[in-house]
């Protein structure tokens, strides 16, 4: 989890009118879709999903619980941190000692290795004006999630960490910021909160609903990313990490004995887990993993 502010921290026909019915409709189809699947999104067209617009409501809320006021959700601010958690995602900049305040060279605006060991807080303090038409500072806190983000444990944690709430409540370090806007971006394993000291002219983002389309950053290969973005996924259910494939595999044949006969061992980026079950959905997945006794409570779900 990295509070950036300075480097101390790091989804046969019936009749004749029918079938041309259909097959007009399936036409109009047709046209629209490539224009839908190449869409990229800006700060006037984008939406943010009904999971962060509930994180922020549980910030504005634990401030109103600590006396103090709450903050205005930015449009400018949400769609910052959506592009941030996005490359994030599908470009994975924090890699070595570049933390998750890192951007890459994808996409139109100036990369950067967030790190504590070259103070370049520009990086951060300069993307909302680079991305939007806020003008002012911001400030970030982010977090990488092994297992696939949710608003409540993501609260849970954070509410947890002194530096977090300081962060949140304007405490501590941050006692000389007085926190006026905000905005959230979540990822499958990427939170992005930011804050600004000024209010955001474009006001509050709209909230997605079934008919908006997923979130979709400019980066300098859009047609690939998006290719990344909305492929078929699975959603495997792990319990256990382990040294070799073959514990790994003496694991599968235990779990199978207790019931879960679709246990399998995944090998993926150089770890060796075990996958009680893998699902189409991670609506799927999170009913499962809500079924499971208490000896699997730390189960977790990976996006694959």
């Amino acid at each position: 989890m990295n509070i950036h502010q300075s480097p101390a921290y790091n989804i046969g026909y019936a009749n004749r009118s029918t079938l041309r019915y259909f097959l007009v409709f399936l036409f109009q189809m047709l046209l629209f879709f490539p224009a839908a699947y190449s869409q990229v999104h800006t700060v006037d067209n984008f939406c943010i999903t009904p999971e962060e617009d509930r994180l922020m409501k549980m910030i504005n809320t634990f401030r109103k619980q600590n006396k103090l006021p709450e903050i205005q959700v930015s449009a400018s601010l949400c769609f910052v941190a959506k592009t941030h958690a996005s490359d994030l995602q599908l470009n994975r900049p924090d890699t070595s000692v570049c933390n998750t305040g890192s951007w890459s060279n994808k996409g139109n605006w100036k990369s950067c290795c967030y790190n504590p060991y070259v103070y370049k807080p520009e990086c951060m303090w300069d993307k909302p004006k680079e991305l939007t038409q806020y003008t002012y500072r911001g400030y970030e806190l982010s977090y990488f999630e092994e297992g696939i983000v949710q608003a409540d444990s993501i609260f849970k944690l954070w509410t947890n960490a002194t530096a977090v709430v300081d962060f949140i409540l304007g405490k501590g370090d941050h006692s000389d910021k007085k926190w006026a806007a905000m905005g959230v971006g979540l990822s499958d394993n990427y939170v992005s909160l930011w804050y600004g000291q000024r209010i955001d002219a474009k006001g509050k983002p709209k909230v997605c609903d079934k008919n908006d389309i997923a979130f979709r950053a400019a980066f300098t290969d859009s047609q690939a990313a998006v290719d990344k973005a909305v492929k078929g996924n699975r959603f495997y259910l792990i319990y256990g990490s382990f040294s070799t494939v073959a514990d790994a595999q003496e694991a599968v044949r235990r779990y199978k004995n207790s019931g879960f006969k679709s246990a399998q061992v995944l090998n993926r980026d150089n770890k060796i887990r075990v996958a009680l079950d893998v699902y189409d959905s991670l609506k799927e997945a999170m009913a499962a993993k809500e079924k499971l006794s208490a000896s699997y409570s730390d189960a977790w779900i990976l996006k694959d």
